[in-house]
């Protein structure tokens, strides 16, 4: 189980390990905002709630490069997890097959890096475009990529209790939720 982590401003930042939430908070560097009332965590001298939710006692600044950068992580789960020329998604793909980033304008041809030139693609249809463009060789995307929202794509690849995702949709709106749980 993971602990949600708030921003002194109760902004969620990030998931962490109990154990790290809990040295977080025996350090003074955070609180127990929301904590699981059946379980307690104890030493030889220190009794702790078990924390589902802890807020930083100080505002720690994300810098927002961090927050928009490719990975496939995020990439898939933006896309549905699903290759975004022929609809297969993981469980449909067959032996030696896997899900990869593909660009649309390869790098060789100019291409860049960024959230409106990748896709998801499965490793056949990678193959299959090579060096083109998706019109040279009869692809068509299923959807336009976009940037989407950091929040977005740092809940997306999570699961959620109940309790965190209250400060989700707290701070975010139930919108964002709606969107977490589609995925």
């Amino acid at each position: 189980m993971r602990c949600l982590t708030l921003n002194a401003s109760f902004e969620p930042i990030t998931m962490v390990p109990v154990r790290r939430a809990l040295r977080l908070v025996i350090d003074g560097k955070a609180e127990i905002v929301e904590a699981d009332g059946r379980r307690v965590v104890r030493s030889e001298r220190l009794s702790i709630p078990h924390p589902v939710v802890i807020r930083l006692v100080r505002f720690v600044h994300v810098p927002r490069k961090f927050r928009r950068q490719v990975t496939n992580t995020f990439l898939f789960a933006r896309d549905g997890y699903a290759c975004q020329f022929c609809g297969r998604s993981e469980p449909d793909l067959g032996f030696r097959e896997c899900l990869t980033r593909d660009h649309i304008v390869p790098i060789s041809r100019g291409g860049t890096n960024d959230w409106t030139n990748v896709v998801t693609a499965c490793s056949t249809c990678n193959t299959r475009k090579g060096n083109r463009l998706p019109d040279e060789c009869g692809f068509h995307l299923r959807a336009t990529p976009a940037v989407p929202h950091f929040v977005y794509l740092t809940w997306a690849v999570r699961r959620l209790t109940p309790i965190q995702e209250k400060y989700i949709r707290l701070f975010y709106g139930s919108e964002t939720v709606t969107q977490l749980k589609a995925v």
